[in-house]
């Protein structure tokens, strides 16, 4: 029986692999420009007249919050896409009548969307040492962050495809919620800067811990606990994989 789990989960990290990699035109380059841009406009024009930011440059302090920011939008996007494409083509029912556990069916579109995440912040990170030099706090925290935080928005792109009834809704979470979020995360300013009413409103972002937490990996500096951004990284993945593993379960919005 494990044989044939593992072959299914299998099966389905291949077979999302393969989509994105099959149009990686659409799917890797976009990001990796964008970011670049980013790194030109904030970095090299806007960033010299900024000066320092905790000690380190402001090009050596956007890094983080550019790399994650990427890696959130890629593994949201293509969970979600992918997801609601094989409910919209009907091929979504083939699996929920397959012989394998709902948290089998999970865990490969997981894979897809960490995959694309980690792969699409990696060559943003490369892109990164055309401009400043890689600093490196504590690999640990850089990797275990990356892993979670991809995993987080895989779910939620997950759930986003579960409720979605037309592509239109596919694109409204992305443009008019997590791009908002993740501007207002931290990745261009740290949060200790802001007036202290607008500090405490910062922190009901939960990309902001994410974002600190990954930039305490890099750079050694962080505007919250590295364990309260664990933590919440944690809860928050529970909750969502449990609300996506109840949804598909049931079969809400997936049956005819």
């Amino acid at each position: 029986m494990f044989n044939l789990y593992f072959t299914a989960l299998k099966s389905l990290a291949i077979k999302e692999t393969n989509r994105y990699m099959r149009i990686w035109v659409q799917t890797l380059v976009p990001s990796v420009i964008t970011t670049s841009l980013y790194f030109i406009i904030f970095g090299k024009m806007i960033g010299g007249r900024i000066g320092d930011m905790g000690g380190f440059s402001y090009m050596e302090f956007i890094v983080p919050g550019l790399i994650m920011m990427s890696a959130i939008t890629s593994s949201y996007a293509n969970v979600s896409s992918s997801f609601f494409s094989q409910k919209f083509q009907k091929n979504i029912e083939e699996l929920l009548v397959a012989p394998v556990p709902t948290n089998v069916i999970i865990l490969g579109f997981i894979a897809g969307g960490v995959g694309r995440g980690i792969i699409v912040g990696t060559l943003v990170t490369i892109v990164s040492l055309l401009f400043v030099p890689l600093h490196v706090h504590s690999w640990f925290i850089v990797v275990i962050t990356i892993l979670m935080t991809t995993v987080l928005f895989s779910l939620a792109g997950l759930l986003n495809g579960v409720f979605a009834k037309s592509y239109d809704d596919v694109s409204i979470v992305p443009t008019f919620v997590l791009q908002p979020l993740t501007y207002l995360g931290g990745v261009f300013y740290a949060i200790s800067m802001l007036p202290p009413f607008w500090q405490g409103v910062s922190k009901i972002n939960p990309i902001v811990y994410m974002i600190s937490g990954f930039r305490y990996g890099f750079l050694g500096k962080t505007d919250v606990p590295v364990l309260m951004s664990m933590s919440i990284l944690v809860v928050f993945i529970i909750v969502l994989y449990s609300i996506v593993w109840y949804l598909i379960n049931k079969g809400k919005g997936l049956r005819s």
